[in-house]
């Protein structure tokens, strides 16, 4: 039956593989089960109300990805667009969050419609595959350095911006923790190295077994990275679900606010998830000789849909999870990695306490290591023709110092456009490429 539905044969995976990709993913991104109520809390939401809504809303946007679209990739509620609708249009604007939720899901049914129409997919096809490598090249140095912050080696600084941390400073917290995450990528590396399969998930709980000794010893005695089992108030998702229809939703409402910030949660959708889609599908080598994707209407769809039922559940924008590139980069080629995600996210709603106990120190060895593996496309990129090279490698710089997957794609598309323009070769950019220039031109002018 697996193999009737995920044609496992033809992908060239075994279920073995899917379901040690499957679990790496959730592995990765189980901090969200932890970020996103801690980050929608401060606009008012219940935060238990809201774990429940993410890992729902994780289960549902996955599960349509792996059974619409037959791919390894998994979709939770997006950092970034969870920052912005509790900092920005709640505690900025003045709104409330159902209203929020209701710009969500208003913004997943444009979504909707534009997957439906092929708009999105034409977009994802007119990005030159040049620039599409510089994508990838670019995520995997994102994921790399939010791995570096998330394991507390690299710090703030306000001399540099960013910093290495200080190990002797606070060795007993943030230092510890660091150095863990140091080993992690190096058990990861030499797992790697000696081809074991699983390199990344097992990288990930020897790195986490390692901070509970050292949390048991006295060696580590920042945030507890044991379970605590005080138990989830499942009942509490009542005070979220439809919330996005109710009189909260549409008090004092402001038409132009309201296209404003629908228009900006859809903006970055788009990109960020067109972004991950090409990066994690042209590390997998799931991209045709056009740079074009396979399925891409469904996965888009799938993503699309999410996104309004995450809204309609209590949480903000749900969106295909760069972390899915960790699932990849242990093998994962079809829909069941994405199914066993899926269900991790739904059993999750029991165990939160067990998912939200691993600690972000543990989880970034494999973020690092992610990194390491999308760079590699940077060999594919043509070099000797400017035109091409400089928007890619554009992008990939701008993904990680920005901190946004949809700027990166933003700077190369605009610089492609320019550069051929002025290079007389306007002739070969594609007519949609003229058009995403001009709307994020106008995006950085008016959003």
């Amino acid at each position: 039956m697996l193999e009737q539905f995920f044609h496992l044969k033809e992908n060239k995976t075994d279920v073995k593989t899917e379901v040690i990709a499957g679990v790496t993913t959730f592995m990765a991104m189980a901090y969200i089960l932890a970020v996103n109520p801690s980050i929608l809390s401060a606009s008012g939401m219940n935060p238990n109300a809201v774990l429940i809504a993410t890992a729902l809303a994780s289960f549902i946007g996955t599960f349509l990805m792996a059974f619409l679209a037959n791919y390894p990739f998994a979709l939770a509620p997006g950092l970034g667009l969870n920052a912005y609708f509790a900092y920005t249009v709640v505690l900025g604007m003045g709104y409330t969050w159902q209203f929020a939720l209701f710009a969500v899901f208003v913004e997943g049914l444009v979504f909707i419609v534009l997957s439906v129409t092929n708009i999105r997919e034409a977009i994802f096809n007119a990005i030159p595959l040049q620039l599409k490598k510089g994508v990838s090249v670019g995520i995997g140095l994102f994921v790399a350095f939010i791995g570096l912050q998330n394991g507390g080696i690299v710090v703030n600084s306000d001399a540099t911006l960013v910093t290495l941390i200080s190990f002797k400073s606070d060795m007993a917290n943030t230092g510890i923790a660091a150095l863990l995450a140091l080993i992690g990528v190096m058990i990861i590396a030499v797992l790697y190295t000696k081809r074991v399969k699983g390199a990344i998930l097992i990288g990930i709980v020897a790195t986490w077994l390692l901070g509970i000794i050292a949390q048991l010893t006295g060696l580590y005695t920042g945030p507890s990275v044991l379970p605590s089992w005080s138990g989830i108030q499942i009942g509490a998702i009542g005070e979220t679900f439809g919330a996005c229809f109710s009189a909260d939703a549409f008090a004092n409402i402001k038409v132009l606010d309201f296209i404003v910030i629908m228009l900006s949660f859809l903006f970055v959708d788009v990109f960020d998830t067109l972004g991950t889609l090409i990066g994690c599908a042209d590390k997998a080598k799931m991209l045709d000789s056009e740079g074009k994707l396979p399925r891409i209407k469904q996965a888009l769809l799938a993503d699309a849909v999410a996104t309004s039922a995450g809204a309609i559940l209590g949480t903000s924008t749900t969106t295909t999870f760069v972390e899915s590139s960790s699932g990849v980069s242990e093998g994962g080629r079809t829909g069941l990695a994405s199914v066993v995600t899926g269900l991790l996210f739904l059993v999750s709603i029991v165990l939160a306490p067990l998912f939200i106990a691993i600690p972000s120190f543990a989880t970034a060895p494999a973020l690092i290591f992610v990194g390491f593996l999308m760079v590699t496309a940077v060999k594919d990129i043509n070099f000797e023709d400017g035109c091409e090279a400089i928007p890619a490698f554009l992008a990939m710089l701008t993904m990680p110092i920005l901190y946004s997957i949809s700027d990166g794609i933003a700077v190369g598309v605009i610089s492609y456009v320019i550069l051929n323009l002025c290079a007389g070769k306007g002739k070969k950019v594609a007519p949609l490429m003229y058009i995403l220039a001009v709307l994020f031109v106008l995006k950085y002018i008016f959003l």
